[in-house]
């Protein structure tokens, strides 16, 4: 169920931010208590102001309105995705590369799971990941089919 609206407001959406030369980052379906929320992440290379987020709301809530594809009441909120970014598709990982990130994947790499440092190399099959284990460094290859999630993570070094 949820996969089918975040499809169909992907649809929706993306002329909207096509006009406004935004990016869709993400978008999420989820109840929380007794409420549903329909969350957009926009962004652009230059970041996202509170007045984009605005007219991608009005422009998406208007659509929404039209088709009427959730049947369920929710609440719309458009944002961006903030420091800690998801990495969804592969052009978010070439972005990403040289920058502190944060990957879960799907079962142990070299005894791992969880996985954060500098994301130094992405083939396309393999990314990189160089993370300091106690003093030392360590280059760790993850297959891009077994990471379950991925975004950029801020450090405070």
């Amino acid at each position: 169920m949820s996969n089918k609206v975040i499809d169909t407001v992907s649809e929706m959406v993306q002329p909207i931010l096509d006009s406004l030369q935004l990016e869709l980052v993400d978008i999420e379906f989820v109840k929380e208590g007794q409420n549903w929320f329909l969350r957009v992440f926009v962004d652009s290379d230059s970041g996202v102001d509170i007045e984009e987020c605005a007219k991608v709301s009005e422009a998406l809530s208007e659509k929404l309105d039209e088709s009427d594809p959730i049947k369920q009441n929710y609440f719309l909120e458009v944002s961006s995705p903030g420091a800690e970014r998801p990495l969804k598709k592969e052009a978010d990982f070439m972005k990403a590369l040289g920058k502190n990130v944060f990957i879960k994947t799907y079962e142990p790499i070299e005894g791992y799971k969880e996985f954060e440092g500098i994301l130094s190399e992405f083939d396309g099959e393999f990314i990189e990941v160089t993370m300091t284990i106690k003093t030392r460094q360590k280059k760790i290859k993850i297959p891009y089919e077994k990471i379950g999630k991925a975004r950029l993570a801020v450090s405070f070094n």
